[in-house]
């Protein structure tokens, strides 16, 4: 039998090109699985095999465990049972006897060679897959094999990797036979069909289509920054140059088109927009809504979001057909956009005007005049009543050094008391709750006003009840109540 255990591992390592190791680590498990039935299923059996003379020992393995928790006699052994082999044993170790060489037969060699086979198929398919990952490669091409569930199956070399019906461009019409080339999306490793999953429609397989048309960005002479795509209709990618003589956009574009009409045909014909990178948020909202054209941009950074002006004629050119237009422009961007009209601005803008007026007259006590004149010179917030430098203030025509001075005590005051306000409600609220991602003290206190005190009370509202109770928008609503629910899920 050692003899024959030699010669198998070396027949199938040549036979199969995969490691000796690989052969003698499946045909323990192999001769492990086999040992078990003969003894029960549940079982713990370890085959140790000697790499030298193919001699092999068995072993039956307990977890030792208090004798409280026994429960599986198959599988584990009351601590004071272990103890009088050893010990020294503890709860978690394990205990192992050696077992008696047995006979397989016909029925073991067969179930045997079935585990070895399947061990040496996955480590073939395992070594592949490495061999191609070494490479590095994004784009994968191939052609496709055969179409399962209307998912395309793709050979490429020696691998197959599939392309899920959901990650093709709408309206393909992709035949068995076909050369495609896709993004490689991920790999998913417990997979028993293709472990290479593939996409159409990724944003990154533009930008990886446009690294191989423009050697300008290999070379690190331009980057492409960001991609959003609605796919088979129309794209944006944002563009940056790292050279002064170079034009992002036209390097792009190309000679006559040539580079970007190239990266269109690859997608269906999807319309693509290349608007310039900026480190400017403004700057590079207003870039990806071309072609439409701004007139103003109002910029709210604790929200996330833009107020963008344009003019009527502008207006349903920066919306897009559906939305698609500013969709885009946000998904690029990373920036919530809203769109309006002069005369919308102006109606939101005197909104919060008065909203501001009242809290300004109400908290610092003064007259509507007063708390005009603090709008118009850009105060918005009591903080910037409050902590704005003293210098700044007195440039404020009508304001002198005394009523300066009183309203910035006055500001600090009103501050003073809603902290202390604030952190009284905030004193049978829980840790979890004031730690989470997103929450703030203030947040935290309105929803202690409506018995919200734990992270599973602000998990069991809906977003409606939230927003209510807090007056955040339903995106935020949205965002904080899933933060709150992840833990259910890990």
């Amino acid at each position: 039998m050692s003899r024959e255990i030699l010669l198998l591992v070396d027949a199938l390592a040549r036979e199969k090109n995969v490691n000796k190791d690989i052969v003698f680590g499946a045909l323990e498990l192999a001769l492990a699985s086999a040992t078990k039935k003969r003894i029960h299923d549940e079982a713990d059996v370890r085959v140790s095999i000697d790499r030298e003379s193919g001699s092999y020992e068995s072993f039956r393995r307990w977890q030792v465990v208090p004798d409280n928790e026994y429960v599986n006699e198959f599988l584990e052994i009351p601590l004071s049972d272990a103890q009088k082999d050893d010990p020294e044993i503890e709860p978690g170790d394990s205990l192992e006897e050696p077992l008696e060489p047995i006979d397989f037969g016909r029925i073991g060699a067969q179930a045997a060679k079935q585990v070895i086979l399947q061990k040496i198929r996955d480590a073939e398919r395992e070594q592949i897959l490495s061999d191609f990952l070494s490479r590095g490669e994004h784009i994968v091409s191939g052609t496709i094999k055969r179409m399962e569930r209307g998912n395309a199956i793709i050979e490429a070399g020696k691998i197959e990797a599939m392309l899920p019906r959901d990650q093709m461009i709408p309206k393909e019409n992709l035949r068995i036979g076909d050369r495609v080339r896709a993004y490689l999306l991920r790999i998913d490793r417990n997979a028993r069909g293709p472990q290479i999953i593939l996409s159409r429609t990724a944003p990154e397989f533009v930008i990886k289509l446009f690294d191989m048309e423009v050697p300008e960005i290999s070379d690190g002479l331009m980057e492409l920054k960001a991609c959003a795509r609605d796919p088979g209709l129309r794209a944006k990618i944002a563009v940056k140059s790292n050279d002064p003589r170079v034009d992002p956009i036209g390097t792009c574009v190309g000679l006559r088109g040539s580079r970007v009409t190239a990266v269109r045909n690859e997608i269906g014909g999807e319309n693509i927009d290349i608007v310039l990178w900026s480190a400017d948020p403004a700057q590079f909202v207003i870039g990806a809504l071309s072609p439409a054209e701004a007139s103003s941009i109002v910029v709210d950074e604790e929200k996330h979001a833009m107020d963008v002006v344009v003019d009527e004629d502008n207006l349903a050119i920066a919306i897009g057909r559906n939305g698609q237009n500013v969709r885009l422009a946000s998904e690029l961007t990373g920036w919530t956009i809203n769109l309006m009209t002069q005369d919308e601005s102006a109606k939101k803008s005197e909104a919060e005007h008065a909203e501001t007026r009242v809290v300004f007259m109400e908290k610092l006590d003064i007259d509507e005049e007063l708390a005009d004149l603090l709008i118009e010179e850009g105060f918005s917030t009591l903080e910037e009543v409050a902590y704005v430098p003293l210098a700044e203030m007195l440039e404020i025509d009508g304001l002198d050094e005394d009523i300066v001075n009183e309203l910035r005590n006055r500001a600090r005051n009103v501050l003073l008391t809603e902290a202390i306000a604030t952190e009284e409600k905030l004193e049978n609220v829980s840790e979890d709750l004031i730690g989470l991602e997103g929450m703030t003290k203030e947040l935290a206190a309105k929803l202690a006003e409506h018995d919200v005190k734990t992270r599973d009370d602000l998990a069991e509202l809906a977003v409606d009840e939230l927003t209510e109770m807090t007056g955040i928008d339903d995106e935020r609503a949205k965002e904080i109540i899933l933060k709150a629910r992840a833990h259910w899920f890990e």
